[in-house]
C-alpha cells in the first residue's frame, strides 16, 4: 500500500516533495522503504538537506506534572546538500531500518487505542527545517511478542490502553530513551486482588525481555504497591514459550503477596535474575483508560507539533 503526503512549502513558489512508502507495515527491526520526490519551485534553491525521522508521541514528567511531547527515535539522511533548480523534479529511494524496541502501533490487525508512529519528512534549506507531515507507520508484534500477547488473551485479561513513557528500564540493554506500557485489566480470577498489569517489550535482534507490572494498590493487600517480574528469552524461545503458564504463574504469586518473580533464560542480555524488582521503572506513568478501537487521526495524535518544536 502506499502512502503519499506533500510538505508545507517553504513560501510561495518554494520547493516540496512527496513522500511514498512502499508499504506501511512493518515489524520491529523491520526495514521501510520508498521514494522522496522533489520538486522544484518557481525559483532555483540550495537545498541543505533532506532527512526522515520516526516520531512517537511520549509522556515525560517534569516534578509533579506530567506532559506529552513528539519524541524521535530514528533518523536518517536521504540525500546531502545539492542545488535544485526551478521546476526541477526526480526521485529520491530510500531505506530505512525500524529499531527492535520500536512501539507497537496494532495487534491482530487492530490499532492499539493511544498508539501512533509516524514517519517525518525534513527538508532543511539555508539553514530551516521544514518538519512536514507525518505518514502513518503500522507497527505490528513479532511473532515472539506476539505469543506473550495471546497468553494474556487465553488468561483473560482487558485490554486497557496503551502508551509510551520516557525513562528506562534497570539492568536491561535499552536501545531507546523509552519503553512502551500495554496496560491491562486482570483476569475475573483476580478482580479484587490486583488492580492493573502493565506489559513492556524491550527487544533486540537476538531476543525478547518481557516485563510485567501488577498493582496491588486496588487490593486486599492496601499499600501493597508494585510488583514486577520479568523473563527474557531468545525469540525462538519465546516464540514457543508457555505464555498462558508463565504469566497465570506470576499473577497467583503477585496476588499471594508475593516479591519479583520470573527468569533469564538468554544470556545474551546483561540481566539478573528477577528478584524484588522495587523502583525497578524509572520515569513510569499511568496512561488514560481506553480500549482496543481505531485510533484518533494522526495529525490529532501529534496535535501543536509545531508550536513545540
Amino acid at each position: 500500500m502506499v502512502f503519499k503526503k506533500i510538505l508545507q512549502r517553504f513560501g510561495v513558489g518554494g520547493p516540496s516533495v512527496d513522500t511514498i512508502l512502499d508499504r506501511a507495515d512493518v515489524q520491529p527491526g523491520g526495514m521501510i522503504t520508498g521514494h522522496v520526490n522533489v520538486i522544484g519551485g518557481d525559483h532555483d534553491v540550495d537545498i541543505d538537506e533532506i532527512a526522515l525521522s520516526l516520531v512517537v508521541r511520549a509522556e515525560s514528567e517534569a516534578g509533579d506534572e506530567e506532559y506529552s511531547h513528539n519524541v524521535d527515535f530514528a533518523h536518517t539522511v536521504v540525500n546531502g546538500a545539492f542545488a535544485l533548480a526551478a521546476g526541477q523534479e526526480f526521485s529520491l529511494p530510500f531505506q530505512m531500518q525500524v529499531p527492535w524496541s520500536s512501539p507497537i502501533t496494532h495487534v491482530y490487525g487492530q490499532p492499539l487505542h493511544g498508539m501512533e508512529v509516524g514517519v517525518r519528512t525534513e527538508l532543511a534549506v539555508a539553514k530551516a527545517i521544514d518538519k512536514g507531515d507525518l505518514d502513518p507507520l503500522r507497527v505490528h508484534p513479532l511473532a515472539s511478542q506476539e505469543a506473550v500477547l495471546q497468553g494474556f488473551e487465553q488468561l483473560g485479561f482487558g485490554f486497557k490502553t496503551a502508551d509510551v513513557e520516557t525513562g528506562r528500564i534497570a539492568g536491561l540493554n535499552q536501545e531507546l530513551p523509552f519503553f512502551q506500557e500495554i496496560e491491562y485489566f486482570p483476569p475475573q480470577t483476580h478482580v479484587g486482588r490486583v488492580s492493573e498489569i502493565e506489559l513492556t517489550f524491550v527487544a533486540d535482534g537476538a531476543g525478547v525481555n518481557v516485563v510485567l507490572e501488577a498493582d496491588r494498590r486496588g487490593g486486599i493487600f492496601g499499600g501493597g504497591g508494585d510488583t514486577y517480574g520479568r523473563f527474557t528469552l531468545s525469540h525462538v524461545e519465546a516464540e514457543n514459550h508457555d505464555w498462558a503458564g508463565a504469566i497465570g504463574a506470576w499473577l497467583d504469586h503477585v496476588a499471594a503477596g508475593g516479591g519479583g518473580f520470573g527468569h533469564v533464560d538468554h544470556g545474551h542480555h546483561d540481566a539478573h535474575e528477577s528478584s524484588g524488582f522495587g523502583g525497578m521503572v524509572a520515569g513510569a506513568a499511568l496512561g488514560v483508560a481506553g480500549g482496543l478501537v481505531a485510533g484518533e487521526v494522526l495529525d490529532e495524535v501529534f496535535e501543536d507539533e509545531e508550536d513545540e518544536d
